[in-house]
């Protein structure tokens, strides 16, 4: 679709758009709203050293920072969503400068009451915290306590907020250079235009289906890396020293335990993750024979791993008529997550369509009491359209049931968990799609879509979470991290993964340099671990019925009411153990055979 062809806002229906009057009536009372907390917040100030003094004191100032919060986060609901609307548009820029800046002196002037709380001593603490009046609030409170021990004296405190933007200075340098200073130059496609590369061309150019296209994006893309391998191999390298600094400093044992700590995550389940998938790489192997056997390559590499085996089904799904599949999907859930996500979905939830200005991509976004709205940019001719509407329903109704049945202090759900929710949905869509397919293109499509999502995901991911580990323990044994160590060691991380039969580029091992999540570490596993418990959980309620669903829905209703493992264990998916791992790669083998059949049969 051409810039010239895109609509405007006012150019589409009101049904299509979302309905932000169920946040303020109109722009005057969002105004009022937020000149009301303008007015409120200095309020912190006469709290402040009283924190400890009773548990009435305590009570006061946590509903008083909670009354702010909860102010604060529908105004700043509601400025995102009208941001996203259009980016471009003045007074949506000017709002949320505005709120930016209000909240950030929002935050200094209520930054002593965690400190507060942490100097109370642990006998006066377990008093306060038995103390009736604060039942509400202990769940809320224990968790602050946990970081008692890595929480530094204030003046400790202060050096490390003021050096902090020095000490992740890398961050800066690596997206600076990645996205402005390095010219990728451009790249004829498969009809002889010329496409100009950069970052997000670079994973379109790899989905074309002319080799030479992929070859030539693929050479091209990483020579502009190997002329900045040294800068790049040295941010990395602070990168992972200010981790392990950061770490040490709060008297963590190792960088990793340090990150797992917030979601009382055992290293355990790391190392599952990674020994499982370990245990398990012969069926990526399959799958990369496979791959090759159908695009008929003399040899396969990873710039052949991207292109989609079958072209995706000319299939026109209405938005409306999306609604139903997803929703007939999901009946297994019962009649109350099916009423309510159709009636949200029917009643301006969804802000469905591209409109000029507005951000690209899908999401979900929720305030406390409020609709959980979601942006999209539906195309009816895009069958992989309705799996993204699936998957942003799936955290609108996550969030929805969360609250329902938390309290503020407790509905917001960690990111280990959010993608489990959404995931889930789309494993339920592609059953119920492959049920009722019509016909084995479509069948072949779906199943070849289920294997990417499993093994970018799961297997990929994993890789990543490795290599993560890897060089962490390099840096926290005194080793040295320099442009060999990091090639040397990813290079081993890509013939275990992608097997004896593959041939790699020595390109390829420049791909450590470049991945964004590397300069936020120990976060990729996230992706590996929701997919799997996404998996076992929607094949528990496929195959139990009533009780699973209760328990799924369990867990929707928790939010973050306790820790993610805890959740996940309530809910029939226990993440210490390997079987939720092993079920999702169970699943991969039993697709690819079934697209071994497919294929044979046609």
């Amino acid at each position: 679709m051409s810039s010239q062809t895109i609509p405007t806002r006012s150019e589409i229906a009101e049904a299509d758009t979302w309905d932000l009057t169920k946040l303020y009536q109109t722009e005057g009372d969002y105004q009022q709203g937020f000149e009301k907390l303008k007015k409120e917040y200095p309020q912190y100030a006469s709290f402040k050293g009283k924190v400890g003094q009773s548990a009435q004191d305590l009570l006061d100032v946590l509903e008083f920072d909670k009354s702010v919060d909860l102010l604060a986060e529908r105004l700043g609901h509601y400025v995102s969503l009208k941001a996203s609307e259009d980016s471009s548009d003045r007074d949506n820029l000017a709002r949320k400068a505005e709120f930016s800046n209000l909240g950030t002196k929002i935050r200094e002037a209520a930054s002593f009451i965690t400190p507060e709380i942490q100097a109370i001593s642990d006998e006066r603490f377990a008093t306060l915290a038995a103390d009736p009046l604060l039942k509400d609030w202990r769940n809320s409170l224990e968790r602050l306590r946990r970081y008692r021990p890595h929480t530094l004296t204030e003046g400790e405190e202060k050096i490390l907020a003021a050096g902090a933007s020095a000490i992740r200075g890398h961050r800066e340098t690596f997206s600076q250079l990645t996205n402005v200073d390095m010219i990728f130059g451009v790249v004829p496609d498969d009809k002889g235009q010329e496409v100009a590369l950069s970052q997000s061309s670079y994973i379109s150019l790899l989905h074309n289906r002319d080799r030479q296209v992929r070859r030539r994006a693929f050479d091209q893309f990483y020579r502009e890396f190997s002329d900045h391998r040294y800068t790049l191999a040295s941010s990395l390298s602070a990168s992972v020293r200010a981790d392990v600094f950061y770490a040490r400093v709060r008297n963590y044992p190792s960088a990793l335990e340090s990150a797992l700590f917030g979601d009382h995550v055992p290293v355990a389940v790391y190392d599952n993750l990674i020994a499982t998938v370990r245990n398990n790489l012969s069926a990526l192997h399959d799958y990369y024979d496979l791959r090759k056997e159908l695009l008929g390559l003399e040899d396969i590499r990873q710039y052949d791993t991207f292109v989609p085996l079958f072209p995706e089904v000319a299939k026109t799904v209405g938005f409306d008529e999306a609604i139903e599949l997803v929703t007939a999907s999901l009946g297994p859930l019962g009649d109350e997550y099916v009423a309510t996500l159709r009636g949200g979905l029917k009643s301006r939830w969804v802000d469905r369509y591209e409109t000029k200005g507005k951000r690209s991509g899908a999401f979900s976004s929720s305030s406390y009491k409020n609709p959980p709205f979601i942006l999209m940019n539906y195309r009816a001719d895009v069958l992989s359209d309705v799996f993204t509407l699936a998957h942003e329903a799936g955290h609108s109704m996550h969030t929805w049931f969360a609250q329902e049945n938390q309290l503020f202090q407790d509905y917001g759900y960690p990111i280990f968990l959010a993608e489990v929710a959404s995931t889930f949905n789309e494993e339920l869509l592609t059953h119920h799609v492959l049920q009722h397919a019509e016909d084995d293109r479509l069948r072949a499509f779906l199943i070849d879509r289920q294997i990417e999502d499993i093994r970018s995901v799961l297997f990929r991911q994993t890789m990543f979470a490795e290599f993560e580990k890897q060089i962490h323990a390099i840096e926290e044994a005194g080793g040295p991290l320099t442009l060999d160590v990091f090639q040397e060691r990813y290079r081993e991380l890509l013939e275990a993964y992608f097997g004896p039969r593959f041939t790699l580029d020595d390109a390829l091992s420049l791909e450590c340099l470049r991945i964004p999540h590397f300069y936020s570490a120990f976060y990729v596993y996230k992706y590996a671990t929701g997919i799997s418990a996404a998996v076992a959980l929607a094949q528990r309620v496929l195959q139990q019925g009533a009780a699973a669903v209760e328990d799924y829905l369990g867990f929707l209703k928790s939010g973050g009411s306790r820790y993610p493992i805890e959740t996940l264990q309530s809910a029939g998916v226990d993440m210490l153990t390997p079987s939720p791992i092993q079920e999702t790669i169970e699943l991969f083998k039993r697709r690819l055979q079934e697209l071994r059949t497919l294929v044979k049969k046609g």
